[in-house]
């Protein structure tokens, strides 16, 4: 009796040993499936993206395709791999949700490299700088300069739902007025027109807007500095490790460059 409690002891001291040592990352190295030879074997690559991010990326309903900066780019990719791409639609406000229930293997759309996104999914390494600004009409870009400036009562903020933008606003425009307005492609549209003040985004977006409207203008100020990234499922640090030195290839080589000039049409500081 003595002799079979002692056996127990020693086999329940290994599997919690075993357990341990494995649940913290210290002698069990975890397996990933082969995400990069699993999409050449299938012989395509799925992609999710917005669609509403131009000049990233922006779905041309009278061609029925996608297009834009981040578009040419998961091609390029897709190339590299020797694969085709099938796209999936997804929305800001779900496209955290989308990417870790594995609805595509990388999302590219514009993506802030945040450390609240690093915890829930993989995200690449930045391939275009970028930082939160302000689109406005040209009559108003010496007006709205400043957090303080935008942030009176009188002033007429819109946003898309769910993203970084709306987020921006929210925990720093409190005084305000927040409208919230769906597609977010056509809000640049809607300020020259007058039905908004202001629309905090990114650097690429206002920069391309301001030069698609002649009211519109971006006022040299910028509130954030961030990277855009390709996002990824947890379980994909092989597709990770790959996509990384793509993007150091594309850089090296004057692709990034390349794109910016054919889809933004402005020196961006990579």
């Amino acid at each position: 009796m003595k002799m079979m409690n002692k056996n127990f002891l020693i086999k329940f001291l290994i599997c919690f040993l075993v357990f341990i040592f494995c649940g913290s990352g210290a002698y069990c190295k975890q397996k990933y499936p082969d995400k990069v030879q699993e999409i050449k074997n299938r012989g395509f690559i799925i992609v999710g993206t917005t669609g509403d991010y131009k000049p990233m990326t922006y779905f041309n309903l009278e061609k029925g395709i996608y297009e834009g900066f981040d578009i040419s780019f998961a091609e390029d990719l897709a190339k590299s791999l020797g694969v085709n791409i099938k796209y999936v639609s997804t929305t800001w406000p779900t496209l955290m949700k989308d990417t870790t229930s594995e609805k595509f293997d990388i999302a590219i759309s514009g993506i802030t490299i945040t450390n609240e996104r690093k915890k829930k999914a993989l995200m690449s390494k930045g391939y275009l700088n970028n930082g939160k600004t302000v689109l406005c009409r040209i009559e108003d870009k010496n007006k709205y300069t400043s957090i303080e400036k935008i942030n009176q009562p009188n002033v007429r903020v819109m946003e898309n739902p769910g993203g970084l933008n709306e987020k921006f606003a929210k925990d720093n425009l409190p005084n305000a007025i927040i409208i919230i307005h769906d597609v977010n492609y056509e809000i640049p549209e809607l300020i020259a027109k007058g039905e908004a003040d202001v629309m905090i985004t990114e650097i690429i977006e206002a920069a391309y807007y301001s030069n698609i409207y002649p009211n519109l203008s971006m006022p040299n100020v910028q509130f954030t500095k961030g990277k855009i990234g390709m996002l990824m499922p947890k379980n994909s640090k092989p597709l990770l490790k790959y996509v990384n030195k793509f993007i150091d290839k594309e850089y090296k080589n004057g692709r990034l460059y390349e794109l910016s000039k054919i889809h933004i049409d402005n020196n961006l500081n990579f």
